[in-house]
């Protein structure tokens, strides 16, 4: 999942809970014909407009994308934590019945496009609680919880016999089923860590589901099977085994799963560790005692196979954007980097100072990098029908 190369290391970094300055490559991008919301005052032309008149010319190699992201500097951020906060909408959290399992999912916001947020390993919806009701003022914001993560049901996987269960073509077909059933609209996908390669996984699937996608420092799945070098494929899985089918496993999790634990590994991933309070230890952690979860875990880091990145990236569709937090410890943003040479990718952006789940640690970053994106990409697709 992360970026190492000594199976020690890679044990490391599977124990994900939550789980440059660049420019945007000029190309036509061709957008499926979708519904009409209606305009944003946030358009293309308006961002633009607003950054000119604060801030020296962008450079002609500078994607629009990157100029938002400069607008929200630090000294943006202290002084909008200085400003009055205006009241905030109120935030719902719903269940959905997925094919007789109950799925919990958050939902805000009653006009504008409708955004899926996707959260990564062993994190849940609660881990996008400082996006959500920022987006919902002018979008119709939905975020899950995966089959098997936060207040979502957990089955067995070995009641599924020789069949894997937790794969990203389950995760994908719930998205895809959630989008159709509840969302009832085409939707943008936004994504952190290995929701990523579910968005990604999803679109390609149903792609007349999908308007866009943002990812944020996606999984690389460094340990995946095509990864590894020949010799070590057999110790890598001989070390699945153990921790699947003996207390090995299940004695790791239990001393993973305590606030300290959670709280340390919570900060590597965030450079700025000030964010890591009390209460996103028991976001994260609180789900994760529920029963079920230990099997699921474990289900988790022994699933070698599936689908990577790079493999999805070349069949997507729609337009992506990639942010990522220059600080990520599990995925390095220089192997992130060669994602910029897929067509479907117009921008890959840095985001400075930031760790491994830029939507929690940095969202003064991430808020107006999605709002900028869907304004410009649901106004053309809106143009065009």
């Amino acid at each position: 999942m992360a970026s190492t190369s000594s199976p020690t290391l890679h044990l490391s970094t599977e124990l994900k809970f939550p789980f440059d300055p660049s420019h945007r490559r000029s190309r036509k991008i061709t957008v499926a014909p979708s519904l009409s919301f209606g305009k944003t005052d946030r358009s293309p032309e308006l961002i633009a407009l607003r950054y000119r008149r604060r801030r020296a010319p962008v450079p002609p190699s500078s994607s629009l994308s990157n100029a938002v992201l400069n607008e929200h500097t630090t000294q943006d951020r202290v002084r909008d934590d200085n400003a009055p906060n205006p009241p905030q909408l109120e935030v719902q959290s719903r269940i959905w019945t997925w094919r007789g399992y109950s799925i919990r999912y958050q939902c805000c916001g009653d006009s504008g496009p409708a955004l899926i947020l996707i959260h990564g390993f062993g994190a849940n919806s609660d881990h996008w609680r400082k996006n959500i009701p920022v987006l919902a003022k002018s979008h119709r914001v939905y975020a899950i919880d995966l089959i098997g993560y936060g207040y979502s049901d957990k089955p067995n996987p070995r009641g599924f016999g020789d069949d894997l269960f937790y794969t990203f073509e389950t995760w994908a077909t719930q998205i895809s089923d959630f989008s159709v059933q509840v969302v009832k609209d085409k939707a943008f996908f936004i994504c952190n860590s290995i929701g990523g390669v579910v968005g990604l996984q999803a679109a390609v699937m149903q792609p007349q589901i999908c308007r866009g996608i943002v990812i944020l420092n996606i999984s690389l799945r460094m340990l995946h099977i095509k990864k590894q070098p020949w010799y070590g494929r057999p110790l890598i899985r001989s070390f699945q085994n153990l921790l699947r089918n003996t207390l090995v496993g299940k004695f790791f999790f239990n001393s993973v799963a305590t606030p300290e634990s959670v709280k340390s590994i919570l900060c590597q991933c965030y450079h700025d560790t000030s964010q890591v309070t009390d209460e996103l230890v028991q976001k994260i952690l609180q789900p994760g005692l529920e029963p079920g979860a230990v099997d699921v875990f474990l289900e988790f880091i022994c699933y070698s196979g599936g689908p990577l990145p790079e493999e999805l990236l070349p069949h997507v569709k729609c337009p992506v954007l990639i942010a990522w937090g220059d600080k990520d410890p599990w995925e390095p943003i220089e192997l992130g980097r060669a994602f910029r040479s897929f067509d479907s990718v117009e921008d890959f952006v840095v985001l400075p100072d930031v760790g491994h789940c830029p939507q929690d640690e940095a969202p003064h970053l991430v808020n107006p990098l999605v709002e900028s994106f869907v304004a410009r990409h649901a106004t053309r697709s809106t143009a065009s029908t």
